[in-house]
């Protein structure tokens, strides 16, 4: 999915200018990274936060159109006001192709419903992380990552070394292989081992 959104050069900074451009439906924000001195920007409020709004705004490269000028980024934080739809303030990051980047991506959880731990086991599917950090060129950044629970069996778990990962693509972890998703087994079945999620490590029968 693409994303474009247009902006314009803010020459007044300050708390007073700020507000006077969210009266005006407009947000501040800044661009930085790639080596680049930061240039603070002023965006229209209302496709901005539509943008926000869409899963994949938040893990994907963004065109932002700098009055004329199109450079490719990513969302790295924004404000929004504790109870009002109102965004106050959007941080981007230049990307440059030729250096990868790390990005949380989301992960998309498909035939949770034939797993034989749940179809057949009558378990229920327990999920431990639902994004995950990656590393890659700007080109091969994926929206999301596809976990694929179709051979799930009760009381064992995906971990992030079982994902198959799009080409160019590698996960950052910290420590030992994270738990992923858990199918967690139906209490008092007769199988052995029910009522108990596998240790980790334990990898999902082979396809």
């Amino acid at each position: 999915m693409q994303f474009l959104l247009n902006a314009q050069k803010r020459v007044a900074q300050g708390t007073s200018a700020s507000r006077r451009l969210r009266r005006a439906d407009k947000v501040p924000g800044i661009i930085y990274g790639a080596g680049q001195p930061p240039e603070v920007i002023e965006l229209e409020h209302n496709p901005l936060y539509l943008g926000l709004k869409k899963e994949a705004f938040h893990s994907s490269l963004l065109t932002l159109d700098v009055e004329g000028q199109k450079t490719q980024v990513l969302l790295r934080d924004f404000q929004v006001h504790a109870y009002k739809p109102r965004v106050l303030h959007v941080d981007f990051q230049r990307i440059d192709a030729k250096k990868k980047l790390r990005q949380k991506v989301p992960l998309h959880f498909i035939n949770q419903d034939i797993a034989p731990g749940v179809k057949l086991g009558g378990g229920q599917i327990a999920h431990v992380i639902t994004e995950l950090e990656i590393s890659c060129l700007p080109a091969d950044l994926p929206e999301f990552i596809e976990v694929d629970l179709k051979d799930l069996q009760a009381g064992a778990s995906l971990h992030v070394s079982h994902l198959r990962l799009p080409q160019g693509v590698s996960a950052i972890v910290h420590g030992e292989d994270p738990t992923i998703v858990s199918c967690i087994a139906k209490k008092g079945g007769s199988d052995e081992g029910e009522g108990t999620v596998a240790e980790a490590g334990t990898p999902p029968p082979a396809a």
